[in-house]
Protein backbone atom coordinates (compact mmCIF):
# COMPACT_ATOMS: atom_id res chain seq x y z
CA UNK A 1 0.00 0.00 0.00
CA UNK A 2 1.05 3.37 -0.74
CA UNK A 3 2.00 5.43 1.82
CA UNK A 4 1.42 8.84 -0.22
CA UNK A 5 -2.48 8.27 -0.89
CA UNK A 6 -3.22 8.06 2.96
CA UNK A 7 -3.75 11.50 2.49
CA UNK A 8 -6.75 12.08 5.49
CA UNK A 9 -6.39 11.50 8.96
CA UNK A 10 -9.83 10.33 10.48
CA UNK A 11 -10.49 9.13 13.91
CA UNK A 12 -12.33 6.18 14.91
CA UNK A 13 -15.67 6.51 17.51
CA UNK A 14 -16.78 3.73 19.27
CA UNK A 15 -18.42 3.19 22.62
CA UNK A 16 -16.46 2.86 25.79
CA UNK A 17 -17.27 1.53 28.98
CA UNK A 18 -17.49 4.07 31.75
CA UNK A 19 -18.30 4.16 35.42
CA UNK A 20 -21.45 6.60 36.10
CA UNK A 21 -21.89 8.43 39.30
CA UNK A 22 -24.00 5.11 40.89
CA UNK A 23 -21.05 2.62 39.53
CA UNK A 24 -23.10 1.29 36.99
CA UNK A 25 -21.39 0.90 33.73
CA UNK A 26 -22.35 2.79 31.23
CA UNK A 27 -21.17 3.13 27.60
CA UNK A 28 -20.82 6.70 26.23
CA UNK A 29 -18.76 8.06 22.47
CA UNK A 30 -15.23 8.48 22.59
CA UNK A 31 -12.14 8.41 20.33
CA UNK A 32 -10.56 5.03 20.23
CA UNK A 33 -7.69 5.88 17.50
CA UNK A 34 -6.69 8.02 15.22
CA UNK A 35 -5.83 6.68 11.48
CA UNK A 36 -4.11 7.58 8.14
CA UNK A 37 -6.62 6.70 5.40
CA UNK A 38 -7.82 7.52 1.95
CA UNK A 39 -11.50 8.70 1.30
CA UNK A 40 -12.52 7.65 -1.91
CA UNK A 41 -16.22 8.75 -2.67
CA UNK A 42 -18.58 6.13 -4.15
CA UNK A 43 -22.27 7.21 -5.06
CA UNK A 44 -24.53 9.40 -4.37
CA UNK A 45 -27.84 10.03 -4.08
CA UNK A 46 -30.43 12.62 -3.76
CA UNK A 47 -34.24 11.94 -3.27
CA UNK A 48 -36.92 14.80 -3.23
CA UNK A 49 -39.91 13.64 -1.36
CA UNK A 50 -42.88 14.57 -3.21
CA UNK A 51 -45.64 17.48 -1.25
CA UNK A 52 -42.87 17.98 1.10
CA UNK A 53 -39.60 20.21 0.95
CA UNK A 54 -37.88 17.31 2.18
CA UNK A 55 -34.72 16.57 0.53
CA UNK A 56 -33.07 13.12 1.57
CA UNK A 57 -29.05 12.37 0.65
CA UNK A 58 -27.45 9.20 0.67
CA UNK A 59 -23.57 9.32 -0.11
CA UNK A 60 -21.44 6.72 0.10
CA UNK A 61 -17.92 6.25 0.19
CA UNK A 62 -14.79 3.97 0.48
CA UNK A 63 -12.37 4.46 3.00
CA UNK A 64 -9.03 2.61 2.71
CA UNK A 65 -6.49 2.14 6.10
CA UNK A 66 -3.49 -0.14 6.90
CA UNK A 67 -4.21 -3.38 7.83
CA UNK A 68 -1.93 -3.25 11.16
CA UNK A 69 -3.91 0.42 11.94
CA UNK A 70 -7.14 -0.61 11.45
CA UNK A 71 -7.74 -4.52 12.30
CA UNK A 72 -10.00 -3.48 15.45
CA UNK A 73 -12.34 -1.69 13.94
CA UNK A 74 -15.61 -3.45 13.62
CA UNK A 75 -19.31 -1.95 11.75
CA UNK A 76 -20.84 -0.68 15.32
CA UNK A 77 -18.02 2.06 15.47
CA UNK A 78 -18.22 5.23 13.20
CA UNK A 79 -15.86 7.50 11.66
CA UNK A 80 -15.42 11.26 12.02
CA UNK A 81 -13.38 13.43 9.12
CA UNK A 82 -13.53 17.26 9.53
CA UNK A 83 -16.51 17.19 11.47
CA UNK A 84 -18.35 14.66 9.38
CA UNK A 85 -19.46 11.64 10.66
CA UNK A 86 -19.05 8.24 8.23
CA UNK A 87 -21.27 5.46 9.74
CA UNK A 88 -19.33 1.92 8.64
CA UNK A 89 -21.86 -0.37 6.67
CA UNK A 90 -19.00 -3.11 6.11
CA UNK A 91 -15.17 -3.92 5.98
CA UNK A 92 -13.51 -5.90 3.45
CA UNK A 93 -10.10 -7.31 3.68
CA UNK A 94 -9.19 -7.45 -0.16
CA UNK A 95 -8.10 -11.45 -1.27
CA UNK A 96 -7.32 -11.89 2.31
CA UNK A 97 -3.45 -10.42 2.37
CA UNK A 98 -3.95 -8.74 5.38
CA UNK A 99 -2.33 -5.31 3.68
CA UNK A 100 -4.92 -3.15 3.53
CA UNK A 101 -8.64 -2.91 5.01
CA UNK A 102 -11.62 -1.24 2.70
CA UNK A 103 -14.32 0.64 4.88
CA UNK A 104 -17.57 0.68 3.46
CA UNK A 105 -19.07 3.83 4.85
CA UNK A 106 -22.68 5.97 4.70
CA UNK A 107 -21.83 10.00 5.39
CA UNK A 108 -23.99 10.77 7.50
CA UNK A 109 -25.81 14.71 6.68
CA UNK A 110 -27.40 16.61 9.29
Amino acid sequence: MDAGTLKHAVEVWGMVKVMNELNEVDYQPAIIKRIRSEIVPQTGNLQKQQGVETVLSQVTHKVKVRYMSGRFITPDMWLMYRGQRFNISFILNPYFRNEKLELFCEEVIE
